[in-house]
């Protein structure tokens, strides 16, 4: 996905302002399996996802809990690190070999001052990455497995082409066992 699409997905710029903040954009490619982030590190960049997908997990003793899953014409932000330039919560992994479109947050905290269009851009950035968590809170809240399955299928089904099973049982809050058993249901 080109970046100039990516950016008006976010919010629609005026040309001189959105080329003001594609020069401060660099890309970069990384392997299948790399960090892209780690947990209660500072992370200093936003991303966006040309090509491929990444998951969001935090660890506990016992396992991995994947919480978010993004593709192609995603943002990959630590809002920790964005907002309170404090590490991050989550790890970023990639599921598959991904490139990626790189802003540094500092240049674009100073693009904030320079440019009230850029600075908009930030606010929807960020509005839309709060509905984004409030979303997954209230579907882990109020909807069963099987709900959010469902609701995977319908809003996300290439997921279930691309993402080991083992990570959707733990997107979904359930072993893999019971989500073999919700998928046999459905059937």
């Amino acid at each position: 996905m080109d970046i100039k699409e990516i950016i008006d997905t976010i919010y629609l710029l005026p040309e001189a302002s959105k080329e003001s903040l594609i020069q401060h954009i660099s890309e970069v490619n990384y392997p299948k399996g790399f960090c892209l982030m780690e947990a209660d590190k500072m992370i200093p960049y936003i991303y966006f996802l040309k090509k491929g997908i990444v998951r969001a997990y935090a660890s506990t003793e016992n396992n991995d809990i994947t919480f978010w899953f993004g593709t192609e014409g995603e943002t990959i932000v630590s809002m920790k690190s964005y907002v309170d330039e404090k590490p991050g919560y989550e790890n970023i992994e990639l599921l598959e070999d991904c490139e990626f479109y790189k802003l540094e947050t500092e240049k674009l905290k100073t693009l904030y001052n320079k440019d009230i269009h850029i600075a908009n851009w930030g606010r929807k950035f960020a509005e839309k990455e709060l509905v984004k968590t409030e979303e997954l809170i209230i579907s882990r809240q109020y909807k069963t497995a099987s709900e959010r399955y469902k609701d995977l299928m319908k809003e996300k089904p290439y997921l279930l082409q691309r993402v080991q099973l083992g990570y959707i049982a733990s997107y979904l809050g359930i072993a893999q066992v019971s989500l073999s058993r919700i998928r046999a249901e459905i059937k």
